[in-house]
C-alpha cells in the first residue's frame, strides 16, 4: 500500500509541476484532470471515497466548463506543448524546487503516518465521510452558496482574463 500511495503522490507532484509550467490552456485542462485524479486516488487511500467520488464529479462538471470556455477564447495558432523546451525548463525548475523543500522536511515523514482512516471500521456502523455528508447540508448550507457563488465569480474572472484585446475565436462573431 505504501508504493500505491508513493506513486500516487508522485503523480500529483508531477501533474501540479506540468500544470504549472505549462502556458497553454489546452495541456493545462488535461493536466487538472490528471491532478484531480491523483488527489481523489489519496483521499480514497485514506478512508475518503465518498468525499472522493463527489469531488471528482464536481470538478469534472463544473470545473472543465470553465476550461472549455477559456481555451475557446483563448485560440492559439501553435500552443506549447509538454515537449517543447521552455516548457519542459519550467517543470524541471519546479520538480527542482520541490525535491529541495522536500529534501529539508525529509526527516520528519515516515510510511507509518500514511494510515487509511477506516483502520477500525467493524466497530462503526457508518463510514466517516458519509456521516459528514449530512452535516454538510443542515450546517453549510451558507457555506455551499457561497461556494457556488465563488464559483460564478471564478468562471467570469478566467473569462475575462482570457478574453484580452484579441478576443480569440470569437473576434469574427
Amino acid at each position: 500500500m505504501a508504493y500505491v500511495m508513493f506513486m500516487t503522490l508522485f503523480g500529483l507532484i508531477l501533474g501540479l509541476a506540468a500544470v504549472a509550467s505549462n502556458p497553454s490552456p489546452y495541456f493545462a485542462a488535461l493536466g487538472l484532470v490528471g491532478v484531480a485524479g491523483m488527489g481523489c486516488g489519496i483521499l480514497v487511500s485514506h478512508g475518503g471515497s465518498f468525499l472522493s467520488l463527489i469531488l471528482f464529479l464536481i470538478y469534472l462538471g463544473g470545473m472543465l466548463v470553465v476550461f472549455a470556455y477559456s481555451a475557446a477564447l483563448a485560440a492559439e495558432p501553435y500552443p506549447e506543448t509538454w515537449g517543447s523546451r521552455p516548457v519542459l525548463g519550467m517543470m524541471a525548475v519546479y520538480l527542482l524546487g520541490v525535491t529541495v523543500v522536500a529534501g529539508m522536511f525529509w526527516g520528519g515523514w515516515y510510511e507509518a503516518s500514511w494510515v487509511p482512516g477506516d483502520e477500525f471500521g467493524e466497530f462503526s456502523v457508518l463510514r466517516g465521510d458519509v456521516g459528514g455528508v449530512a452535516v454538510l447540508y443542515s450546517a453549510g448550507g451558507y457555506m455551499l452558496v457561497l461556494g457556488a457563488w465563488v464559483l460564478l465569480l471564478a468562471l467570469f474572472v478566467v473569462l475575462e482574463l482570457t478574453r484580452g484585446l484579441s478576443r480569440g475565436t470569437l473576434r469574427a462573431v
